[in-house]
């Protein structure tokens, strides 16, 4: 390893500085060019989401425990209710079979009453608004 003389220090750090001042950011002028459907586009597409409520299902928990548990509940169930949807979601440390989607409460009660007589710890999910 080198010792720098304190010159050659004082040359370096002048070198340096004078560097530093000769360097310049880049030029944030920018132009761009896009054709006026795109903003009329853009403004459906936002009045389109703001009428479309994405959790607004009501749905049915009938399973809240272990992985492999869980994947035999959503099989036997897919089984004997064909025509209800079902997935797995995991809420740590459970997961959780929820199954339908319906649109309303009535819908999902009566629903809820078929799904009893098979499994026992059953409960209707609100939607979250």
């Amino acid at each position: 390893m080198r010792i720098l003389t304190p010159r050659k220090k004082a040359l370096y750090t002048l070198l340096l500085l004078i560097s530093a001042c000769n360097i310049n950011a880049q030029d944030q002028n920018i132009t761009v060019n896009q054709d006026p459907k795109f903003e009329q586009l853009l403004n459906e597409k936002r009045k389109i989401n703001a009428s479309i409520s994405v959790n607004d299902s009501y749905k049915i928990q009938i399973f809240s425990g272990k992985s492999d548990e869980a994947k035999k509940t959503l099989i036997d169930f897919k089984q004997e209710f064909k025509n209800i949807d079902g997935t797995i979601i995991f809420n740590t440390p459970n997961y959780k079979v929820m199954v339908g989607n319906f649109k309303s409460r009535i819908e999902a009660e009566k629903n809820l009453v078929e799904i009893k007589r098979r499994y026992k710890n059953v409960f209707l999910i609100k939607p979250s608004k």
